[in-house]
């Protein structure tokens, strides 16, 4: 034996191996191990990168998509901002330095969340537009086209977004439902950006940020047309960004599991399930990383435990595994919605 294999044998040894054993093992049985070996050397490789992604690598500042001089300052658009993770977007931006321009549907509600701002942070100004995104027309996105013309917009954070009311078959799912969620979640989503992004590309500055949902990433029985309008973000979002990586606009999809938001019906914060605040801080503080979506272009899944699930279930996981898990919680929350209904029905 040779001094290298020597030393080795040598480190082996208190895994009650020897390299010897490895030489005498039938051919095909000694090129399964080494296939092996090499399979848990590429997984635990991807998982070094996740944590590295997580804590250590930094991301790119936000500030770096605001002009310090710029004459009526840098903008940050955000629709759905006036609850949840839309509102904490607006509300952290401003205190980055960013003018916000606010987009959802309630006129109180936007003018709530601006007085907010202007009072967290003194010397930023807002912009305020209602529209309702699910119903939204052609006049709707020319006025908001309007009243976005010559702002200097650095950031934006399509936010909006819309789940179905419960778990629900597709084919039980009402049509009204079903154009509802495509009409928030896709096409607004398109709509803004388009209005937004030639600016951007003229000023050769921005960062648009896409918020996705593990229902996107890996498809969620009983939830198929939310599941859907997410997946179809994932692939628009990784075309969008490769076609304009070179012009200086970062384009991103954050890959998100449950926050603590009226939209997953959580109240309670956990390691698994951060506040929007938390959220937030550590989305903005990992722009241009990957997080947990190691290999997946443009997508960042931010939050540490979410990372850390977003990794298992895409090398871990079998997706039979997956699917029959995820159907059994969905069935669970149909249930309970049901049986909530029914108990309401008997009270009037």
């Amino acid at each position: 034996m040779s001094g290298h294999l020597r030393q080795f044998d040598s480190l082996l040894q208190p895994l009650g191996l020897r390299v010897d054993d490895w030489l005498t093992l039938p051919l095909p049985l000694l090129i399964l191990a080494i296939v092996g070996g090499i399979s848990i050397l590429i997984s635990l490789c991807r998982f070094i990168r996740v944590l590295l992604n997580v804590y250590v690598v930094p991301g790119k500042p936000v500030a770096s998509f605001k002009v310090k001089n710029a004459p009526n300052g840098t903008w940050a658009v955000v629709t759905g901002a006036t609850d949840g993770i839309g509102r904490e977007f607006a509300l952290q931006l401003a205190k980055k330095g960013f003018n916000i321009f606010l987009a959802s549907r309630t006129p109180d509600k936007l003018d709530k969340v601006a007085g907010e701002i202007e009072s967290a942070s003194p010397g930023i100004k807002t912009k305020v537009q209602a529209i309702d995104f699910s119903a939204a027309d052609v006049k709707a996105y020319d006025d908001l086209k309007r009243a976005l013309s010559g702002l200097d917009i650095g950031v934006l954070i399509n936010n909006v977004g819309k789940s179905h009311d419960s778990a629900v078959y597709f084919h039980e799912t009402s049509e009204e439902e079903m154009e509802s969620i495509v009409e928030i979640n896709v096409n607004a989503t398109l709509r803004v950006t388009r209005i937004v992004l030639p600016g951007m590309i003229g000023r050769k500055r921005g960062l648009i940020l896409n918020m996705g949902s593990f229902a996107g990433a890996f498809p969620t029985p009983l939830l198929a047309t939310y599941s859907g309008s997410k997946a179809f973000l994932i692939g628009w979002t990784q075309a969008v960004a490769e076609e304009v990586r070179s012009k200086g606009v970062t384009v991103q999809l954050l890959n998100t599991y449950f926050v603590v938001s009226a939209m997953s019906k959580i109240r309670r914060p956990s390691a698994m399930v951060p506040t929007p605040k938390a959220y937030v801080a550590k989305a903005l503080a990992s722009v241009g990383k990957q997080g947990g979506a190691v290999g997946r272009l443009h997508n960042n899944t931010p939050w540490p435990a979410h990372a850390l699930l977003d990794w298992a279930i895409s090398y871990i996981v079998p997706q039979s595994v997956m699917f029959s898990q995820s159907r059994k919680m969905q069935l669970a929350i149909k249930k309970r919605a049901e049986a909530k209904k029914a108990r309401a029905a008997k009270t009037q």
